[in-house]
């Protein structure tokens, strides 16, 4: 080993990360990058360096992981395609004492993350989501739409899959996503948060000031109607725990994403 490896080694060790990003991703090549790069301008921005991102790569046919080293992320495996194991999977690795789940066609904003970082650092507040808007055009019903969800995720305080954020021990001493389910995992993580934190005396916080911005990549591909079709089947029991009733999470056009089926996306 050179003198320079050693030196590499040990800035590497020596190190202090408080942050974990966690980036879920299936066939992501052509979206994961602007994900990444907004992740590094957000804490640049936020004049933090205390961070590391770390990429499941949620078996992947494309070169989804390749790009994501190329970002500077740590990238780990996990074979079963199922966005509740690839959240965890990234969970596990993480070195960080506060975690942000962020999917792979969204983008953190310098604004999002300070606000974040307010919460975790308060001692107030053990998690929480954002506010989502999507990227133009939406037609009227869709937008719509995501009003309404943005509405009953600040009511009800249920963070959107596509950007959670909590305390490393609350994770942990939850469970993390509940495996059981191939969609809604977010819901029943939101609950297990909330109760831990009551617990606690610590708060469970949507930020509504601050958006994360996800692809319109949904609206594209489905309506309006086929989206509250496919949340009325998932209203059935037991269809969360079946894949082949989710299948509006785990489709996506192909020449968006690189791929045809594909992992749950935000």
């Amino acid at each position: 080993m050179t003198n320079g490896e050693l030196f590499l080694l040990s800035d590497t060790v020596s190190t202090q990360v408080n942050i974990s990003v966690l980036v879920p991703a299936y066939n992501e090549e052509l979206l994961i990058g602007e994900a990444l790069g907004s992740v590094r301008d957000s804490f640049a921005a936020a004049g933090r360096s205390d961070y590391e991102t770390v990429v499941c790569d949620n078996d992947s046919s494309d070169a989804t992981a390749e790009r994501a080293r190329e970002f500077g992320a740590r990238v780990v495996f996990e074979e079963h395609n199922q966005i509740a194991r690839a959240r965890n999977a990234a969970a596990r690795a993480a070195r960080g004492k506060w975690l942000i789940f962020i999917d792979a066609d969204s983008r953190l904003t310098p604004g999002l993350l300070r606000r974040t970082l307010e919460n975790l650092e308060s001692g107030k507040i053990c998690g929480g989501g954002a506010r989502v808007e999507m990227e133009e055009p939406l037609d009227r019903a869709m937008k719509a739409g995501l009003g309404f969800w943005n509405t009953v995720s600040r009511w009800f305080r249920i963070a959107p899959g596509s950007y959670v954020y909590c305390a490393r021990a609350a994770w942990e001493e939850t469970g993390g996503f509940d495996e059981r389910y191939y969609a809604g995992e977010e819901i029943a993580f939101s609950r297990s948060l909330k109760k831990w934190g009551r617990r606690r005396g610590l708060g469970f916080e949507i930020i509504n000031d601050c958006a994360l911005l996800t692809s319109s990549r949904k609206a594209e591909q489905f309506s309006l109607g086929q989206m509250l079709g496919q949340v009325l089947v998932c209203c059935i029991p037991g269809s969360l725990r079946r894949r082949d009733r989710c299948g509006f999470w785990y489709t996506r056009p192909a020449t968006r994403s690189g791929g045809g089926e594909a992992g749950r996306d935000g």
